[in-house]
């Protein structure tokens, strides 16, 4: 980049230059050059900064080579240091620019390796340096989640439905998110506190009930089937008797606990801040759904592994066809989020975040309680649109086909009553199993439904001589859906090779759902449109991967929770990186992963194909493994205890 293309983006009238050709010499600035070696107890090797900027108390330094080298950050270190001899107390923003090329790297306050900012890698105006050093918000991942623990006991002690704290906190979160803004708060503090103490004091109970609900009406303005939103939220919500019994100190206690404990540590402006975001909804919905062994709440980290399983992106329409609170759907966002702001101005950053949030996530959900938990956990986020339609998937394909999906997530219910699956899914089924309590496919036949939708969309364009559309699909299923002993389970298996390719089938590690579901399941990924027999009749192989350790371990009360080595670094970051790399690199590993051929009729699980290092193994293990198979074999109804 040119020395006057990076003057005019940062902003030429911020410029100080005192000496010809725009440059700035510390030696003027200081009076001469024993005034500036006085000043800075030696002699310096480098006086003239190529470009300086000043803007109220930021001061933007950029020194420009045709290739900046290790050699060039001394020289940048040097007027770094100067700087903070001549003008004490300004805040330093230092940065290397090539003019033969757009590279940059940018440091804040040093010039070494602990400051460099690896975002930053485009030039941008000067009020973006200046947000550098905003400290209005900071994110704090422990006491976000330490404090939601503490929040749910209170609201515990003041009697709030356990199935009910989860979208009674987000809504109310939401709530405290629109009136910081109206107040025009730069930083959460004890001033912004007493502020709106005191605007609650002059209200009744039942005035800030109809606040929270006048909050979330205009969130939802323009959105799928608003009425219904808010129909939920009052009959969910706030229309429950023991939250219109809330006495007025009660909502006091519990928003400045949201205020202060919560919403004081995310900067939900910042990638993190979204981050922290998710896992305090994720965490809460741990709290809250420990009584409902059929609810399946994604983990966090298994939602991030997916996402990048298939590549999510900014340039890419996600949908999740039975989306549940949501966590997909964030996850993708939160994503597509940070990805917006990759190699972008904010200006630019801006413009995709809007984008990303109106026209890249899609949802449906038929259940009430999870349709409110997945509309504000979307909210919560900064959803601008909250794209979630209520009602089954089998009713949806229109939908399905405007949203025109780059990316399906998904974890379908896997024991649907089969009186909601669509007839032409069930013409071989035996009458048994058209009026049992459980659907056969165990969940496969949602995405069978999906792979058609996708085929139609595919026929259509063919007919407008468009080039057929490959979409990525990653779902979870149980593990008895990749056995596939049952006939229901293998015709499916069949069919979906027909039309789709089977990239990968990934076995998760056990009560992947704990403290909820206690289904053992397994992650399946899928080029919808694209037949898994090539037209020249070869097939490409299978890759299995045995993924029954994340790093996670159960704990009483909190689910599984994520390990720490004793340096501190997360086990899981480590294991997932491993993951990823075996998959992408086909790698075939002993113990680990497999490669496979595979149809309809065989098992579609690592544990087919992979070799096994017998000496390893341990008598414990041995009777472990035998155990969770009897475990399984008694669940499945085919061995009895008694």
């Amino acid at each position: 980049m040119d020395r006057v293309t990076i003057i005019n983006t940062i902003g030429k009238k911020f410029q100080t230059q005192n000496i010809e050709n725009g440059e700035y010499s510390y030696v003027q600035e200081a009076g001469g050059k024993e005034e500036l070696v006085k000043a800075l107890g030696r002699e310096p090797l480098h006086v003239y900064v190529d470009i300086r900027f000043e803007y109220d108390d930021l001061v933007l330094l950029v020194e420009t080579k045709q290739r900046f080298t290790k050699k060039d950050e001394k020289q940048l270190a040097e007027y770094v240091e100067i700087e903070k001899v001549l003008h004490y107390g300004k805040k330093i923003v230092a940065m290397l620019a090539n003019t033969n090329n757009d590279k940059i790297k940018v440091w804040q306050t040093e010039v070494d390796d602990n400051h460099l900012l690896h975002n930053e890698t485009v030039v941008d105006k000067i009020t973006h340096y200046v947000k550098l050093f905003d400290v209005s918000k900071q994110n704090d991942r422990e006491k976000v989640l330490k404090n939601t623990y503490d929040l749910n006991e209170l609201l515990h002690k003041l009697d709030i439905d356990e199935s009910k704290r989860s979208q009674f906190v987000g809504t109310n979160l939401l709530y405290i998110k629109d009136l910081v803004n109206k107040l025009g708060a730069t930083r959460i503090d004890e001033d912004v506190l007493k502020s709106l103490n005191q605007q609650w004091s002059f209200l009744t109970e039942s005035q800030i009930i109809e606040g929270v609900k006048s909050t979330l009406s205009n969130l939802l303005d323009g959105s799928e089937n608003k009425t219904k939103k808010i129909e939920l939220l009052q009959n969910n919500v706030l229309n429950d008797q023991k939250v219109k019994k809330l006495k007025k100190n009660d909502w006091i206690k519990i928003l400045d606990t949201i205020l202060m404990d919560i919403y004081r540590y995310i900067d939900a402006d910042s990638s993190e801040g979204q981050d922290i975001l998710n896992l305090f909804f994720i965490a809460f919905n741990k709290y809250t759904g420990k009584a409902d062994k059929n609810q399946a709440f994604t983990p966090d980290h298994i939602t991030d592994f997916m996402c990048r399983l298939v590549g999510v992106d900014r340039d890419k329409i996600v949908l999740d066809a039975t989306c549940g609170s949501g966590s997909f759907l964030v996850q993708a966002m939160v994503k597509e989020l940070a990805d917006c702001r990759r190699g972008k101005t904010d200006e630019e950053s801006v413009k995709l975040m809007k984008l990303v949030k109106e026209k890249h996530i899609y949802g449906i959900e038929i259940e009430e309680k999870a349709y409110g938990l997945a509309t504000t956990n979307m909210l919560i986020h900064g959803d601008g649109n909250s794209n979630i339609k209520f009602g089954s998937c089998f009713d949806c394909k229109d939908f399905i086909t405007n949203a025109d999906p780059d990316i399906i997530l998904m974890n379908p219910p896997y024991n649907a009553k089969p009186k909601g699956i669509p007839a032409t899914y069930k013409t071989n089924w035996t009458k048994n199993e058209k009026n049992g309590t459980k659907d056969p496919t165990k969940g496969l036949v949602f995405i069978k439904y999906i792979s058609d939708v996708i085929a139609e969309m595919n026929k259509e364009r063919e007919k407008n001589n468009c080039p057929r559309k490959h979409v990525k699909m990653a779902v979870l299923l149980p593990v008895a859906a990749a056995i596939g002993t049952g006939t229901r389970i293998k015709e499916i298996k069949t069919q979906m090779l027909e039309e789709n390719t089977l990239e990968a089938v990934f076995t998760l590690p056990d009560e992947i759902f704990y403290p909820g579901a206690s289904a053992c399941a397994c992650c399946m990924v899928f080029t919808l449109g694209k037949p898994h027999r090539k037209s020249d009749g070869t097939i490409d192989e299978t890759f299995f991967g045995y993924y029954k350790d994340d790093g996670f371990r159960k704990k009483k009360n909190l689910g599984r929770v994520e390990q720490f080595d004793i340096h501190g670094n997360s086990k899981w970051k480590e294991i997932e990186e491993n993951w990823l790399k075996m998959y992408h690199n086909k790698k075939e590993i002993e113990g680990l992963t497999a490669m496979a051929e595979i149809s309809g009729d065989d098992e579609w699980l690592c544990e087919a194909y992979m070799k096994t290092d017998y000496s390893i193994l341990s008598e414990e293990s041995f009777q472990q493994t035998i155990n969770n198979y009897l475990s399984y074999l008694v669940k499945e109804g085919k061995v009895y205890e008694s």
